[in-house]
């Protein structure tokens, strides 16, 4: 079993060291910068102050972008099983037209 290693991450100007698989580590930066680019870009509007504040905003964001994300995939599912079904009843018919 690999050990986890600690990874600092900068979020806001302020250092984070978090413990992550070393496999996991290019992941956690990158996740790491998208949140620092979400709760900069909220702190820029002047709308939220507090990075308490700006963290929540920046989570439910985050939160809804996955959201959206997985029900235009579950829709896309759908609408494939549905295509298939299609494709399998025209096969049928064609199997049995000749």
């Amino acid at each position: 079993m690999t050990q986890p290693q600690t990874v600092t991450v900068r979020i806001m100007d302020k250092d984070y060291h978090i413990a992550c698989p070393a496999h996991e580590s290019e992941n956690l930066e990158r996740a790491a910068l998208y949140l620092d680019q979400k709760m900069r870009g909220i702190r820029r509007s002047g709308k939220v102050i507090g990075a308490e504040r700006i963290a929540v905003m920046a989570a439910l964001n985050i939160t809804y972008e996955l959201h959206s994300k997985e029900q235009a995939q579950q829709a896309y599912a759908a609408d494939t099983e549905q295509v298939q079904g299609l494709l399998e009843r025209v096969q049928q018919t064609l199997e049995s037209a000749e």
